[in-house]
């Protein structure tokens, strides 16, 4: 790829769409959840408050499950009928809450007792959307200044080996997960490995590896990082000060299969033309100001106890008045500076809207159908039904361990939501294995984790049948990431054991 690195709205487009085999190899582990779904009527609690029924076994709890298992099966089969995933998501949710409204009206002429918990799920998914939309405007606002596609020709001019290359991607993928989302981590260091490897497909395919295990784990030890991560935070099951707790699990997770890769990983350095970054007026500015939301949103949580999204939305409001002060600037900077092509690019103001236009809607709908649904199915019945099997009839490390193998095939934001709404009486210790092990074992296959699936669709359309980054080659290395999931795991206990 020899083009300019483009915005996250390019890069999104050409890598929403991974191969179809891994796509629906993915979407395959939610029907074994919604299957376990259809099984749980058989199970039934006394004593449920008269204003919450137990519709397990009633035509609306069978009618909730059906649409869900329909709003499922559509959205998984997106790539065939070309028909958004969140649009039968978010028409699933409507009509289940629809079937849950009219029950109680009809059978005791008042819903007034339904409303309440609508609008707890309604406000849960509105914090979340929020917290992505600002993060990703601000991602978005980077990249449009230049300053990734600066660190890109900093690392082709410094002339690292290909296994320097290999570390010092992974390090990054790492650490920016912890302020950004791994999603778009995968995504940023999938298009700079690409740009670096050009030429040497065994780099890009380890490199990329590497850098999506390092974006789940770094991930994984930051509320900022990832949904499941956000959603403890959010509901307060864990301190932002505890997920310090999962530091040296999430490193050890990350070196592990690394340091074994490492040996395959070419030891040649690779030959760049020389080239001279350009950053856009203001591109310095914006990453302070996106350090300086990032700490106020943490810092006041921390003391004041003020929810994230409101120091989010005070960035997001700096940033728009910077914005305001670019645009308004540019005449006199174009004074200043001789009128050439270049400069004019680089000294023109940016629109915040545009950049907030960029945020990956589809995605945002599709979460919104799945919370809300995921919802309806705990004031249903069926939530407490599996938390009672999970967490009383087995040991809760063992189910907290099973959940986090399940996240190698199933979206992990999802299953932490329906956990939390399972409302288990858990320790800390559990509730940070149940974050560990949800947030890394998305890395033991392709299929489970955002970053992977967008970096294998990313290698799709740049290289050849076969090579870089694929479903293969991570399976081929799977036992390496799975011995880091268990390395990890074994870390949590023996530096946390007294919190189980």
């Amino acid at each position: 790829m020899d083009t300019p690195f483009p915005t996250l709205f390019y890069i999104r487009s050409k890598a929403t769409k991974p191969c179809r085999v891994e796509h629906k190899l993915r979407n395959i582990g939610c029907f074994f959840v919604l299957a376990f779904l259809w099984l749980l009527p058989s199970f039934a609690f006394a004593g449920e408050a008269t204003q919450q029924l137990d519709l397990k076994s009633h035509f609306v709890g069978y009618f909730a499950v059906a649409i869900t298992v329909l709003a499922y099966a559509i959205a998984m089969t997106e790539d065939l009928h070309q028909l958004s995933k969140a649009k039968p998501m978010v028409l699933g949710s409507a009509l289940i809450w629809l079937a849950i409204f009219v029950y109680y009206s009809v059978e005791y002429g008042t819903a007034k007792n339904v409303a309440p918990v609508f609008q707890s799920n309604l406000t849960a998914y509105a914090e979340l959307f929020l917290f992505i939309t600002v993060s990703m405007t601000f991602l978005n606002a980077m990249t449009e200044r230049g300053i990734f596609d600066a660190l890109r020709i900093v690392l082709a001019n410094r002339k690292y080996s290909y296994r320097q290359l290999f570390w010092i991607t992974g390090v990054l993928a790492f650490l920016l997960s912890l302020v950004i989302s791994s999603l778009t981590v995968g995504l940023l260091m999938g298009y700079i490995i690409l740009v670096i490897g050009k030429g040497n497909p065994k780099f890009v395919g380890l490199a990329g590896l590497n850098a999506v295990v390092a974006a789940n784990a770094g991930g994984t030890m930051s509320p900022l990082g990832g949904i499941s991560t956000f959603f403890v935070w959010q509901q307060n099951m864990l301190h932002f000060t505890e997920f310090f707790n999962l530091t040296l699990p999430c490193i050890v997770n990350f070196l592990v299969p690394a340091a074994i890769m490492h040996f395959s990983v070419p030891k040649e350095t690779p030959a760049f033309a020389k080239e001279t970054p350009v950053l856009k007026r203001g591109s310095k500015r914006v990453i302070f100001i996106f350090i300086i939301t990032f700490s106020i949103t943490i810092l006041s949580n921390v003391f004041l106890d003020m929810p994230a999204i409101a120091g989010m939305m005070l960035g997001l409001a700096i940033l728009q008045f910077f914005a305001y002060y670019l645009t308004k600037t540019e005449r006199l900077s174009h004074f200043l500076i001789p009128a050439t092509q270049e400069t004019s690019d680089s000294n023109k103001g940016f629109d915040v809207f545009k950049c907030i236009a960029g945020v990956d809607w589809d995605t945002l709908l599709f979460f919104y159908g799945a919370m809300m649904i995921v919802g309806a199915l705990s004031f249903l019945g069926y939530l407490d039904a599996m938390a009672h099997y999970l967490f009383t009839e087995i040991s809760p490390t063992v189910a907290n361990i099973l959940i986090g193998l399940s996240s190698s095939s199933i979206d992990n934001g999802t299953l932490m939501f329906v956990v939390l709404n399972m409302h288990p009486n858990l320790p800390v210790g559990q509730w940070l294995l149940l974050t560990l092990t949800l947030g890394v074992g998305g890395s033991l296959l392709a299929i489970g984790s955002a970053p992977a699936l967008h970096v294998l669709g990313l290698m799709k359309g740049n290289m050849k049948e076969g090579e870089g980054y694929t479903f293969t080659l991570h399976l081929r290395w799977m036992p390496a990431i799975l011995l880091g999931f268990f390395a990890s795991i074994a870390t949590l206990f023996l530096i946390n054991g007294g919190k189980f």
